[in-house]
Parts: C-alpha cells; structure tokens; sequence
C-alpha cells in the first residue's frame, strides 16, 4: 500500500511540473537516448502488463547490411553492436557493426540505404559500431551525422550521401593536432541549437596511462551544423589562465591527460547547455606526478553552446587513483522538492552514487558533504584529504569491502576469507595498495566498486510521468595493486599492471545481487525498490543445493522505460569487466512501480545496446541489439503478435 500511495504522489508532482525538455511522440526516437534529456523513456502504452505474454520477435536484421558483407567477405564483424537506432519521419536510422550508417524500414527491417565506406578496400570498411547517431533539420535541410574513424560524417537522410557543403566533401577531420588518432567516441555527436558538440577520447594511449603521463585529452568541440566549421573549444585539461588551470600541481596540467568523455552526453536547448561527463585522469591508477583535484577529471561540467564557455560544473571524484569516471549518460528531468519545481541533472558514476543538480545554477538537490577519507601510504602521491559523499539519494551500489561483505556460502565462504586475508580492505575511497612479495605480503586494495565501476555508461533512465530514476548496478570487486614502474619506457614510479579480482571457483569474492536495479523517487531522493536483474551461476556445482536468492548479473544492460513498463535484459558477455559467467539471453518487462516481473523471453543473444520503442503504423515495436561471444551481432525487433 505504502508503495502504491508513493507512486500516486510521484504521478501527481510530475503533472504538475512542467515536462517540456522530456517531451516525446510514440511514433518517434529522435536521440539515441529517447530525446537530448537522455531519459531513455518513451510514452508508447500499447504493449502493457496485460498483453506484454504476447510479445514475439517480429523482425531480425544483421549488424552490418549484407550488401557490405557479401562485397567483402573478409570483412570480419565484432559480436558487441552497441548501435541503438533513432526513428525520424518514419525511418530508422543506426551506426551498424563497422560503423557505417544504415537506413532501413521501421515495420519490416529491410534496408532501405547503406553509408558506403571512403574507399573500395578491406581497411576503409573495417571500424567500430558506435552508440548512436544523430538527426538534424531547419524545416527544409537535414542532415544525418555520424562519427566514423576520425571523421564527423554529414549525410543525406533520403539517400546516405555525403552533404557536399558540409566541412570537406561532407566530413570533418576530428583528429586533434598532435594526436596519432581519434577513433573512440562511441556516443556520436550532438546537436543543440544548430551546434555540433562533439566529446570523445584519444585512442592509441597503449595502456590507458598506466606508465605513461603525456597521454592526449580530447577536448570538447562545437561546430556549426550549416557549414561544419570549428566554433569553438573546451579544454578538458585547462590550459594556462583558464579556470581549473591550478588544480593541476606542478604544471602537471601540461603533460597530463588521459581523459575526455566518451560516451554519453545530454543538453537543454532551452538554456543553450550541453551537459558533458569527463573521465579519469592519467594515471588512473597513480596520481604522484599530478599534484591536485585534477580539473576537469571526474566532473560534470555545463557548457554554453552558443560559446563554448563553462557555465558550472562539478567534479566527483578529486584526484581520482580509483578510475570512478563519469561515463553514464547526464540525465534530465523535472522534478519537485519540498514543493519547489527543480530543472535536474542527474549523474550516475562509477561510485554508485547518483549526484543530483539543478541543472540550470549547478546547485545540488540535497547536501552533498566533503568528507575525510583514507589516505595514501604510496611513496608520492598525496591523495585528496576528502570525497564529496551526497546525502541524498542512497547509493545504488555496495561501497567498500568489509568481512561482512565477503560471500558466506558453505565451503566457498571459508576459502574466501581465507584469500581476503591476502588483500587491504576498507570504505570507499580506501586508495590503492603496492603488492609485496613477500610470503602472505599484501596483494593490493580489494574494493567495491571497482575500475569497472558500479554504474557505467548503461546506466540512467527517467520515467517523466513519475519522476522515478532507474539505474542498474554491477556488483564486482576489483583489486587495485601498484607496483614499481621500472619498465625503460615507464614516465611514473608506479603503476597497475592488473585490476583483476580472484574468484573462487568462477565465484565472485563478496556477497550478492552481483547486479541490480534501483529504483529513486527523484522527488524525495529516496529507493522505492531495490531488485537483483538475472539469475547467475545457477547451475553451479558449489551453490547448487544451497536455497539462495535470484543472484544478479553483473553486465551491461540498459533499461528502457515506457508509459506501461521498465524493460532490460541480462547484457551480454562481450562488454569489458563481464566474467565470461554473467550473461544472458534473457530480456525482462518489469512492474516500475514496484519491481516485480511481468514477463521475461530469451533472444537470440545477451543485450548490448540500449532498447528503444515507438510506435509504427498502428504496432508497438521494442528494437535491441544483440551479440556475444560465439554469436553474431544483430539487430532484433519486439511486439506484439497477430
């Protein structure tokens, strides 16, 4: 009864807040993420509790088109689709498994156009998916841009054809001076008020930083979406004279980097803001070399489109040794606090917490406290004091490794212990550790989250119509171990030449759901229910006569959620950090008032890219993308059967 009464008050605060920047047709997926507020939401109703047994899968269609495939059959196709396609007027439109746009039918699958690769051989046509693309027009031009192996591509949305006025013959080289390449920006561009905002991180750092310091940032671009000409920059690292500049000790702002934003951003058209997440520094494991909070490392920082300025920003993690970026989509919606309307940002990190802000001032929701934390003991590094711990809401995630969260199940929990023993352990923010050799030495800090981090970029949708938050958790522990970096090419005196944490017999370490949902009330910042997603390591021999709960799987998966339900599979087992044990086939349509399971089937593979919905001549269709390893990458279609 409580949670039905809580569900009635969160429907009666949003119809009375304005919804505007969530607004959306269910005939329509503009954005990779439902719309720029990034809430992966859809008011589509036809497919419900009542009818959801119904649900079939009414079309299949493969990663990359077979008119590429057949043309190159060398051509070899990566099982992870990250593509989530946008429907405009009618027409799907995606980034396939090589990173090509394609166009294709909404009701049948069929292709209606392929992006055709920049030259006639193998190597041109090889490349990554990316998470989305991007659909732009006045009333009278459009346009279809997608990033592709260093370049933003203008295209023709009837036909696929370069737009020849745009930048050079229809594309722009995004390879930032001095970089070897710009390959991994997987959340495409954005468009807000006719700029291009483009993120993203340089590839070829070799070891993500590990020894080496001088590695590239990828700063923030905006370009003019007529012409294609460079508007203006953001610095992810400051340089001198800017703001943030000083927060790098040492002038180590000059030969410090590592870090851009990847995956996901969002933006309010109406305050001209774009809202970008930047990522760990270099190292992110060992910070002696950069003195300092390390700005712009782990914020989140609002940026006016119209010139490139800092509007505010945040950062949640200061001097980051934990690898706690910020790669999950910046959420946005209206919310009501105490009676005041609040235009929200809402930030997942690797944390586990969700930040909240008004998202016009950077204001928080609710108190968010610096609070002392455990110190370094790494000869030259000198750890921030205190971590800004919000007081709301709760964290969606277990936080630090105490005896308590080590797993208890007969026999296994007896040899866990044991190999805890071997490792430091302790709150969040309890920094990493150098491994000893010597016999039962210490084998690094064992925490929770770990360098995979509790919430990445899948997490994050808003349900507008009652302003609950849904974010998915992985449960894993990680080990973050330093040793001397004595290697000729090595620039730091320490790094971490692995993260990874022991299993036993296939188990992870600490207790489960190894993953899980959460629901917020973002009206009063508190979990409406908490509920562990999949059922891992059933079948295994040590658990198998134990009476254990549905146990989480710790993968990927992202929710989708409609007018009716919150949908989400198990994830699949080809996104980095999955144990090869926790995956799934199956897809799920949960109660999101309360959490419980209205349906769930399998599909031809685990999820891995994020659902999206609308409606197409009459039928409610659900589109994901599916892959794993030994299974082909491809695109599936849900709804309801004749």
């Amino acid at each position: 009864m409580r949670t039905i009464l809580l569900y009635l008050v969160g429907l009666s605060l949003a119809f009375a807040t304005p919804i505007s920047i969530n607004a959306q047709s269910p005939d329509s997926w503009p954005y990779w993420g439902g719309t720029l507020a990034f809430n992966r939401y859809s008011p589509a109703d036809q497919i419900d509790a009542g009818n959801v047994a119904n649900v079939e899968i009414l079309w299949r269609r493969p990663a990359v088109d077979p008119s590429i495939t057949d043309a190159y059959p060398e051509l070899r196709v990566s099982s992870n689709l990250r593509s989530t396609p946008i429907l405009v007027d009618g027409v799907l439109y995606a980034a396939n498994g090589v990173g090509l746009a394609e166009a294709f039918d909404p009701g049948s699958g069929e292709t209606l156009w392929v992006q055709q690769p920049d030259a006639a051989k193998l190597e041109a046509v090889r490349g990554q998916s990316v998470r989305g693309v991007e659909y732009w027009t006045d009333g009278s031009n459009r346009q279809l841009l997608v990033i592709r192996k260093g370049y933003l591509h203008a295209l023709d949305p009837v036909d696929g054809s370069p737009i020849a006025g745009f930048g050079d013959g229809g594309r722009i080289n995004l390879v930032p001076p001095g970089a070897n390449s710009f390959s991994y920006n997987s959340g495409g561009p954005i468009v807000v008020n006719d700029v291009i905002v483009v993120a993203g991180v340089v590839d070829g750092a070799g070891d993500s930083g590990t020894r080496w310091r001088g590695v590239e940032s990828e700063d923030v671009r905006g370009f003019d979406v007529h012409s294609g000409e460079h508007l203006w920059t953001f610095h992810a690292v400051p340089d001198e004279g800017e703001f943030g500049f000083d927060s790098w000790g040492d002038d180590s702002a000059r030969d410090s980097g590592d870090l851009g934003s990847w995956c996901c951003l969002s933006a309010d058209p109406t305050l001209d803001h774009v809202y970008v997440p930047f990522t760990a520094p270099t190292a992110a494991y060992y910070g002696g070399h950069r003195p300092g909070d390390n700005l712009f490392s782990n914020s989140l920082v609002a940026i006016d489109v119209r010139s490139g300025e800092r509007v505010w920003h945040f950062q949640m993690v200061h001097h980051d040794v934990w690898e706690y970026d910020n790669v999950g989509p910046p959420v946005l919606g209206d919310i009501v606090v105490d009676g005041r309307p609040i235009k929200a940002v809402m930030q997942a990190n690797k944390t586990g917490w969700v930040y909240v802000f008004d998202r016009v001032t950077g204001e928080p929701v609710w108190p968010i406290e610096e609070v002392p934390v455990p110190q370094s003991d790494v000869p030259g590094e000198q750890t921030s004091p205190t971590q800004p711990f919000p007081s709301k809401p709760p964290p969606i995630a277990t936080q630090g490794v105490t005896l308590e969260d080590i797993i208890d199940f007969p026999e296994v929990g007896q040899v866990a212990r044991a190999t805890v023993a071997n490792f430091r352990i302790g709150p969040i923010f309890t920094p990493p550790s150098i491994v000893s050799d010597e016999p039962g030495g210490n084998q690094g800090t064992l925490t929770l989250p770990g360098s995979w981090g509790s919430a990445n970029w899948n997490t994050g949708a808003f349900d507008p119509e009652t302003g609950y938050y849904y974010g998915f958790a992985n449960d894993i522990p990680r080990v973050y171990r330093l040793e001397e970096a004595n290697q000729p090419e090595s620039e730091m005196a320490y790094w971490s030449p692995n993260r990874e944490a022991p299993y036993i017999d296939g188990i992870p370490l600490t207790k489960p759901p190894w993953g899980r949902i959460t629901a917020i009330d973002m009206h009063r910042g508190e979990h409406v229910w908490q509920v562990a997603n999949g059922d891992s390591l059933a079948d295994h021999e040590a658990l198998d006569e134990l009476d254990l709960p549905t146990l989480g799987i710790a993968s990927r998966p992202v929710a989708l959620v409609t007018s009716t339900l919150l949908f989400i599979g198990d994830g699949s087992n080809n996104h980095g950090g999955t144990m090869p044990n926790m995956w799934g086939r199956s897809f799920r349509a949960y109660d999101k008032a309360t959490g419980e399971v209205i349906w769930e089937t399998d599909l031809p593979s685990g999820t891995t890219g994020g659902p999206m919905t609308y409606m197409h001549e009459g039928r409610q269709y659900i589109v994901v993308a599916v892959g794993s390893l030994g299974d082909d990458a491809e695109w599936v279609a849900l709804g309801l059967g004749n």
